[in-house]
């Protein structure tokens, strides 16, 4: 990667760049080896520069926000890890109701800010442990609602170097799902519609659901939220829970005795660790209930 580095710092500014960054640093699961390469662009045009060096030398590379929905590999990953944290804009308007936000903005600050200009309608998205451009790509939700209630338009980047302004009609929205994902577009920026509100109202509103968090879900430990998707017509926490394996554990990783939908770096898991239990839950519940869980969190780099 010596050469390949080299070209790096030429295409982005030679401060944004590291080399061998654990990922340990940068997951919530706090586990993971190293990255070759770690960027941190500061703005679309570095950004782009990085892209369109990686693909040109087919150098695999992957798009980083808060690390929250990220399991990865105790051996690293052999290629650019490019981190959106420096598109950090967040302004709320209070006449229009929009409040636009960069990628790498967490959604716990997004609702701050919204509270703050006394905007309604974000509060359910405020315990989400994630950046806004995550989340507008996977339709994240909470407590019944998603991101694409509110989402009013995202600009992205696409493959080409363009930068396009897309409305929220035109990203297929679906359950964690949407079209940025496979258009391989990245995120930028998102703008939110939001509602007048009273803001006492509003932040009563997101105390009482982070109170709900801290009682039901395992925040003290390190993981990536919800580890499975929910299957259709079923809960996945649930079918867990029936397959008898509240606090099941495999190394150091474990299923939470809080919340069964959680898997938890217990004592200082492996990525290794993490990855045998899921297989074996997945494995275990289809086996009693005939129902096949699909990971939420997505893995990457060398197991």
């Amino acid at each position: 990667m010596t050469e390949f580095y080299e070209k790096l710092v030429n295409a982005a500014d030679k401060d944004h760049v590291k080399q061998n960054e654990s990922m340990g640093k940068h997951t919530t699961f706090r586990v993971g080896g190293p990255a070759a390469c770690f960027v941190t662009p500061s703005d679309g045009k570095e950004l782009a520069a990085v892209i369109a060096l990686c693909r040109r030398e087919k150098v695999p590379y992957f798009i980083l926000g808060n690390g929250s929905n990220l399991l990865v590999g105790d051996r690293g990953f052999d290629g650019v890890i490019i981190s959106m944290a420096d598109f950090s804009v967040c302004r709320a308007d209070e006449k229009t109701g929009l409040l636009r936000a960069g990628a790498g903005v967490l959604l716990s600050k997004i609702s701050q800010e919204a509270c703050r200009a006394s905007l309604t309608g974000f509060e359910f998205a405020g315990g989400i442990p994630g950046t806004l451009g995550g989340a507008a790509a996977m339709n994240a939700g909470a407590y019944g609602h998603e991101i694409g209630e509110v989402l009013h338009s995202v600009r992205v980047l696409t493959l080409s170097g363009e930068e396009l302004e897309l409305p929220a009609s035109r990203l297929e929205l679906g359950y964690r799902k949407s079209c940025i994902i496979p258009n391989e577009y990245v995120v930028l920026e998102a703008e939110i519609r939001l509602e007048p509100g009273d803001q006492e109202s509003i932040r009563n509103r997101m105390n009482d659901l982070a109170s709900r968090r801290r009682e039901k879900q395992p925040l003290e430990y390190p993981s990536a939220g919800s580890t499975f998707k929910r299957p259709e017509g079923y809960f996945a926490g649930k079918l867990i829970e029936e397959a008898g394996l509240r606090g099941f554990s495999l190394g150091g990783a474990q299923v939470s005795e809080k919340h069964c939908g959680f898997v938890i770096n217990k004592e200082q898991a492996t990525a290794s660790d993490v990855i045998a239990l899921c297989e074996e839950v997945k494995r275990r519940v289809f086996e009693s209930s005939g129902v096949k869980l699909e990971m939420e969190v997505k893995t990457l780099g060398m197991f």
